[in-house]
């Protein structure tokens, strides 16, 4: 029984955090819940940053994962603005903020999240390199892309992921010139593998964009503090007014290595290593979000997950296993991405390597498919494009581990849920 003399930290205001925070209330805690934000704006979410908001569609305030006033209102002690300098766990204590402050803690939940890889080559210093993880990232990026549209400027994408794709996909929507650099053979390369990267390669070519596949950067030429162009590995120049470093982000683990808890191997994405009940070497602390490694029975291996789906489910089953409820994680893996007309939902782990067979339903040339991943006839993930309302069967697929027939996988007219055996 949780005691209502108990106090709760959660440190890291991103939507786990702040669904966390939500859950533990909902769920009855009549504690103490303190949220520690190392961002002054108010817990948001991270997908509008990249899409809707990136591109004008929706309004700042939309982000928002509750209105300011919720927080007092639920009696939760926000503290924007405030970095975790320190855990003691002996102490069972938290230090934050410039003065120091101690919070003490019963149970602590680091929601820390990720933060963006930095490109390690000469001129990451002029102001026209740019990264997008942050709120004040897409805003100082929209701006950027207004006056890139409206001048015919450049701007050179380091990184062919989902991130760089959908600012590709946003920038040429406000009329800029877009290179992108991928040291790839193709875009997505490692979460689709060739068959599917060449879909997106094609949807973005359609669209003015260009690709330079199998080179890095090397250096971004400028001049008086200014982008002038970028030169890759193969020796050639590009002319550039901006550059987007999209190579991927690198899980905040300091806190928690400092701290003496288990990290993971790079193989396992060096998150902290929790249970499946998101807990970590320390009983009294948990991790979720982008931050946790978590074991996933249904792959049988470690995961960390950076998609808003994991971060919305995780920061939940955190608080409620916090709550010493019977709660264990073991969704299955979901995110979504949308660049010009093309709209898709990604369910399951299918890294490269992982699969030996790609099935398609459905047209790719006309983008408005679902593709399969599947080993040994069982469907590892699948991913519908420009078709809806297929999730639900496509994760019962996947988690029957039922070996389909691909003939049957393949025909449109055959129900997926006819599949599930």
């Amino acid at each position: 029984m949780v005691d209502a003399d108990q106090t709760f930290v959660i440190v890291g205001g991103g939507l786990a955090g702040a669904k966390a925070a939500e859950t533990l209330r909902a769920e009855g805690f009549t504690g103490r819940v303190i949220l520690i934000c190392d961002e002054r704006d108010h817990p948001y979410e991270r997908p509008p940053l990249s899409k809707g908001y990136l591109l004008g569609k929706e309004e700042r305030d939309s982000v928002f994962v509750h209105e300011p006033a919720w927080y007092a209102r639920h009696d939760i002690e926000l503290h924007l603005g405030q970095t975790v300098d320190a855990i003691d766990r002996t102490a069972k204590t938290v230090r934050f903020g410039e003065d120091g402050t101690l919070a003490h803690y019963d149970k602590l939940l680091l929601a820390t999240g990720a933060e963006p890889r930095r490109l390690d080559i000469p001129g990451t210093d002029l102001a026209g390199v740019h990264h997008l993880r942050r709120l004040a990232h897409a805003e100082r990026l929209k701006g950027v892309l207004t006056s890139l549209g409206r001048d015919n400027g450049h701007l050179v994408i380091a990184g062919a992921g989902w991130i760089g794709l959908e600012v590709a996909a946003a920038a040429r929507e406000y009329g800029a010139e877009v290179t992108v650099i991928e040291h790839n053979p193709t875009p997505l390369h490692g979460v689709l593998g060739p068959e599917l990267g060449a879909v997106f390669a094609e949807l973005h070519r359609e669209h003015g964009v260009r690709f330079h596949f199998g080179r890095r950067l090397t250096e971004i030429v400028g001049q008086d503090g200014m982008v002038l162009a970028v030169r890759t590995d193969d020796g050639e120049e590009h002319p550039a007014h901006d550059v987007l470093a999209a190579i991927g982000a690198a899980p905040r683990t300091g806190l928690a290595e400092a701290a003496g808890l288990g990290i993971a191997d790079r193989a396992d994405g060096r998150g902290v290593v929790v249970d499946e009940r998101l807990r970590t070497s320390d009983p009294d602390i948990y991790a979720a979000g982008d931050v946790a490694s978590f074991p996933h029975a249904l792959f049988d291996t470690r995961l960390r997950v950076e998609h808003w789906a994991n971060a919305l489910n995780g920061g939940p089953a955190a608080a409620r296993a916090m709550l010493g409820q019977d709660a264990t994680y073991d969704r299955v893996p979901y995110f979504f991405s949308d660049q010009y007309d093309l709209g898709m939902e990604y369910s399951g782990w299918a890294p490269a390597g992982s699969y030996d067979e790609v099935v398609i339903r459905g047209d790719a040339g006309k983008r408005e498919f679902i593709a399969f991943w599947l080993k040994d006839g069982r469907v590892l993930a699948g991913m519908n494009v420009n078709v809806w309302d297929v999730t639900e069967p496509i994760q019962q697929l996947i988690r029957s581990k039922t070996q389909v027939n691909t003939e049957s996988l393949a025909d449109p007219h055959i129900p997926l849920e006819n599949l599930v055996s």
